[in-house]
């Protein structure tokens, strides 16, 4: 039986945002079939609707950054509500070095140089699984451009603004990394950060748009772990 395919992002109001989500998914399509797009936040449908409405054995891959409690506790718990028998959920999309990759690309774009600072922008998280990953995202990148710095745009600290204050201060060039999936508020405020330049959101990224179809094409099934954000309810090999 052929596996239906559902991509899971956080969902946004920003017209921008839903724009880029409905791309990533059409070009994963074009990679592995027809997929389904779920929203654990602010939009429909919601993964539960959508499993709900599905006899087939699913894989729902999730399109966040970094897990935390809409990976590790939101997701799962909606895929539980749905009484679907054979769903598996993918690790989260990052950190990966594809991601870092790409980050370095955008920053070639918009005028960084080797020997310029970084402020690798995330959007945030209270959980600390999700911080940790996000460090680890930080020196992915670092491993490319050299100095880099993680800040965040809605929740922890340090700041992106207060960063990039400090290190032009230091009378230095500064550049924003965006590690975000799609424009929107959180990558609006990134302008006005005082930083010699700012990249573009990942975004559909060719090479995300590869990442995202190998989580569903070649992802080995998980066991399910209770104290996890993966779900194994049947596997499909």
């Amino acid at each position: 039986m052929t596996a239906e395919l559902i991509l899971v992002a956080h969902g946004t109001r920003s017209p921008q945002g839903l724009a880029t989500v409905t791309e990533i998914a059409a070009a994963v399509a074009e990679h592995v079939g027809p997929v389904r797009t779920a929203f654990v936040d602010v939009l429909g449908p919601n993964p539960r609707e959508l499993l709900a409405e599905s006899t087939s054995p699913a894989i729902v891959v999730p399109a966040f950054l970094a897990s935390g409690y809409h990976v590790n506790t939101d997701l799962p718990a909606r895929v539980a509500e749905s009484g679907h028998a054979c769903v598996t959920i993918t690790a989260a999309l990052g950190p990966d070095p594809v991601l870092a990759a790409i980050m370095r690309t955008r920053l070639l774009e918009v005028g960084w140089t080797p020997g310029d600072a970084v402020v690798m922008a995330a959007a945030g998280s209270s959980d600390p699984a999700a911080r940790r990953e996000l460090v680890r995202a930080a020196a992915l990148l670092g491993g490319l451009v050299g100095e880099v710095h993680l800040g965040f745009v809605a929740t922890g600290a340090p700041t992106v603004a207060d960063l990039v204050a400090r290190i032009r201060a230091a009378g230095r060039r500064v550049f924003i990394a965006s590690y975000l999936l799609a424009g929107g508020v959180f990558h609006t405020r990134l302008a006005g950060c005082g930083a010699h330049g700012v990249t573009d959101p990942l975004g559909a990224h060719p090479e995300l748009v590869a990442l995202l179809a190998r989580r569903f094409a070649l992802t080995p099934i998980p066991a399910f772990s209770p104290g996890g954000g993966t779900i194994d309810r049947c596997p499909l090999n």
